[in-house]
This record gives C-alpha cells, sequence and structure tokens, in this order.
C-alpha cells in the first residue's frame, strides 16, 4: 500500500496543508486558512479532521505546530493561548486547554490514522538537512522558530524565542512578524543579522537554514558577510517536510 501523507503546518497567522505522495511530492494542495482566534485544540483537531475527510487516500498525518513540542505533547505554545491571536492578552483557559496537552494521542485517536505532532521549524529541517554535522534550522514568520540536528538526529528542542535580548524584549518579540511590519524590511534584516551573529556562539553550527515566511524578505547584504554556509529554504519545507520527518523518530 502507499503511503500517502497529509501535512499540516499550523502557524500563529495561516495554517496551510497538502497532501504528498512517498517522495514528498505534492498530490494536492489545500486553500490557507487564516488561523481562526481563540483557537482551542478541540478546534484544531475538528480543522485537521476536515483536511482528512476531503481526501480518502490520506493514511498518515504530521502536524507542525509552533512552540515546545515534546514526544507530541505541547509543553509550551505561543499564539494559540492568545483569545485574539499573537501579541494579544493570555487567555488563562487557553493555556490551561493548551499547556501539557498530548496533540499526538488525540489526533490518533480522534483520526484513526498514525500520526505525528513535532515542532514545525523541525519539520522545515526534515526536509532539507543532510544529515552531516550540526545542522541548524531558524524560521522567521509570527515569531522565531529553531530545530537543531546533528548527524541526522534531532536534539532537544530549545524555545531560544523566550530568551531576552534587547530592552528586555524577547527574540520572539524583538524579531517578529509585528516588528519587521513596523521598522520595514530593511532595518529588520539588520535585526536578523545581528540575532544570527549573537545565536552562532552559542551553537557554533556547521550550517544554517533559514526559513519561514519572513525568509524572502531578509535582504541578501545582511547575509553575506557570514563566514559559515547559510541556506535560505522555501517556506513550503514546513509541509514537504512531513514525509521525511517520520524518518527522525529513528
Amino acid at each position: 500500500m502507499k503511503v500517502i501523507t497529509l501535512a499540516v503546518d499550523c502557524g500563529g497567522t495561516g495554517i496551510k496543508a497538502s497532501v504528498l505522495d512517498e517522495s514528498g511530492d505534492v498530490l494536492i494542495d489545500f486553500p490557507y486558512l487564516k488561523t481562526p482566534y481563540p483557537i482551542s485544540p478541540n478546534l484544531l483537531q475538528a480543522i485537521i479532521k476536515d483536511f482528512v475527510v476531503a481526501d480518502h487516500r490520506i493514511n498518515r498525518v504530521t502536524v507542525g505546530l509552533p512552540g515546545m513540542i515534546r514526544n507530541g505533547k505541547v509543553i509550551v505554545i505561543p499564539h494559540y493561548i492568545n483569545h485574539r491571536g499573537p501579541r494579544g492578552i493570555v487567555d488563562p483557559h487557553l493555556k490551561k486547554a493548551w499547556y501539557g496537552f498530548d496533540m499526538q494521542a488525540a489526533l490518533n485517536k480522534k483520526l484513526k490514522l498514525p500520526t505525528l505532532v513535532l515542532n514545525d521549524a523541525e519539520i522545515h529541517g526534515a526536509s532539507v538537512i543532510t544529515g552531516k554535522g550540526l545542522e541548524t534550522v531558524l524560521t522567521f514568520g509570527t515569531g522565531l522558530g529553531c530545530a537543531i540536528f546533528n548527524d541526522g538526529k534531532l536534539a532537544p528542542h530549545l524555545e531560544i524565542s523566550h530568551a531576552t535580548i534587547r530592552y528586555g524584549k524577547s527574540i520572539d518579540a524583538w524579531i517578529g512578524e509585528i516588528s519587521r511590519r513596523r521598522m520595514g524590511n530593511q532595518l529588520w534584516s539588520r535585526r536578523v543579522k545581528a540575532l544570527i551573529e549573537e545565536l552562532y556562539p552559542m551553537i557554533v553550527w556547521d550550517k544554517l537554514y533559514i526559513g519561514g515566511g519572513n525568509s524572502s524578505r531578509i535582504s541578501k547584504s545582511a547575509l553575506r558577510s557570514f563566514d559559515y554556509k547559510v541556506k535560505i529554504i522555501p517556506n513550503s519545507a514546513g509541509v514537504t517536510g512531513g514525509v521525511k520527518a517520520w524518518d527522525l523518530r529513528a
């Protein structure tokens, strides 16, 4: 039987979903869905189930979520705990519903299909890593995502975005979409460059991949001065990595 994967990339701004064949080629791209707020674990499960119902060929599901995901369970998640979305006021009821929620187990039960739930940057990385050396993925979108791989093996997830950087701001707020809109791409790109320069001594990667919806907005001049290899990866990696992500379990 052919393995047909539904890959769902859940972002703070939008939800993208595609059906992929065994080679990772796209069979169907579902229309882009603006993330509805408030969004509970139950509502997100219902959205994912609608994708599954729409194509009877699907026999496994990969879901990428923002935040810290450990063994399919939500440890910390941004945006979805806010009643009106990114940078909004935290809703204590949503926070209680999301933190500690085992999304992977819940989807396995609801969909009756094998389901893999990872951090969204980890799925981006699964699409592009070579499996050699220390490879790091940074995704720039609503906030900052991060994934680290050593010789193809996924390292424990670090929520780098929660660290403070300037004026007591979190990296997420300092480099996120709201700041980009306020500053414009050129000044924001300087922040991206400064952030990468500060992160490198902490990680000392062999290769750096930059993805996410805002990766295409980073100026070329901001990336020219680095001594190590930097590669821009397409935002579509968030879904096309949905097949290779299953290999990360080994």
